[in-house]
């Protein structure tokens, strides 16, 4: 399961309504290769589901999660900050050994 905190939801339903997506569009959130870590983090909006996607739903967010990608996502939180740090997406995955300083990539 992958759970969205409530400014992360809050800052989903912000963007779907300021930048026109509609309620078919959902957060698809997937693992790629790359970043200083190895791995990095992929979200994006998508209207389409797949045959091979895992479905979530926290505080009425619908998440899509490829099978692969979901190995290294399970019990992850999606979080928003806005702070001084920087401002966006924010993963905090139980699975990653070590992140890096900007919190893109990780390693397993």
């Amino acid at each position: 399961m992958i759970q969205v905190t409530e400014k992360a939801k809050d800052k989903i339903t912000e963007i779907k309504s300021t930048e026109g997506y509609s309620e078919v569009h959902n957060i698809r959130v997937a693992v790629k290769g790359g970043g200083c870590s190895g791995l990095m983090y992929d979200l994006e909006f998508d209207a389409s589901v797949k045959d091979t996607d895992e479905i979530f739903e926290d505080k009425g967010v619908k998440i899509l999660v490829d099978k692969k990608s979901l190995l290294y996502l399970l019990g992850t939180t999606l979080d928003f900050t806005d702070g001084l740090n920087g401002k966006g997406f924010h993963f905090v995955n139980p699975n990653a050994s070590r992140t890096c300083g900007c919190g893109e990539s990780f390693a397993i």
